[in-house]
């Protein structure tokens, strides 16, 4: 493919992608009542040995919310938080005064497992909507560990781990709090083609 075919291609990758984290955050929001922020979404190719780097190093205690995507595309949707900006995100959803969540119980689980499912739905929605193709997410886990053993789920699902892979990025941010989500979407190999055919028949 030409650097011309490239940009283009990424171009309208970012097109349907923006679409989709737009509607996300409006989903998130509605969900925690707060306004809320979409930073920095992109398409990037990474390494996925990469990632857990930029989410400040493999062993950061995290939380990842982790869904799989079925249907006429496929990939994976996490969304990754540093151990304490979960608990806040937590006390958010729960509507409790910040540092009330001090351990993710069940209870609290299911809060953030349902913040995956409403963000991976209203996500993919969108994307149906600007592409005809349909999808869905599978019921969301929620892990609790070092930022490299939840990178590790992606790595063995993906079956490769040197070759780079194109993803989806950006970060979610709440106008009065500090509570940052960073959202990854890891589609596989034959969603990259369908939403770049997809791509082909849209405007701009």
């Amino acid at each position: 493919m030409s650097d011309a075919k490239q940009k283009q291609y990424v171009d309208k990758l970012q097109q349907i992608i923006s679409h989709g984290f737009e509607n996300a955050a409006k989903g998130f929001a509605g969900m925690v009542g707060q306004m809320l922020q979409v930073v920095d979404s992109k398409v990037c190719a990474v390494s996925l040995q990469e990632i857990a780097n930029t989410l400040g190093g493999p062993e950061m205690d995290a939380v990842g919310i982790y869904l799989r995507v079925e249907g006429e595309i496929s990939g994976q949707i996490m969304l990754i938080l540093p151990y304490q900006k979960a608990l806040e995100l937590a006390d958010l959803v729960m509507d409790l005064p910040f540092g009330t969540t001090k351990t993710l119980g069940s209870l609290e689980r299911s809060a953030l497992a349902e913040i995956g499912n409403l963000t991976g739905t209203f996500f993919l929605n969108a994307v149906s909507e600007l592409t005809g193709i349909a999808s869905r997410p599978t019921p969301p886990a929620v892990m609790v560990d070092m930022v490299g053993a939840i990178m590790d789920v992606i790595i063995a699902t993906m079956g490769r781990v040197e070759q780079n892979v194109l993803m989806f990025q950006s970060t979610f941010a709440f106008a009065n709090r500090e509570t940052n989500a960073d959202f990854w979407i890891i589609p596989d190999p034959e969603t990259l083609e369908k939403l770049k055919l997809a791509g082909e028949g849209l405007n701009g």
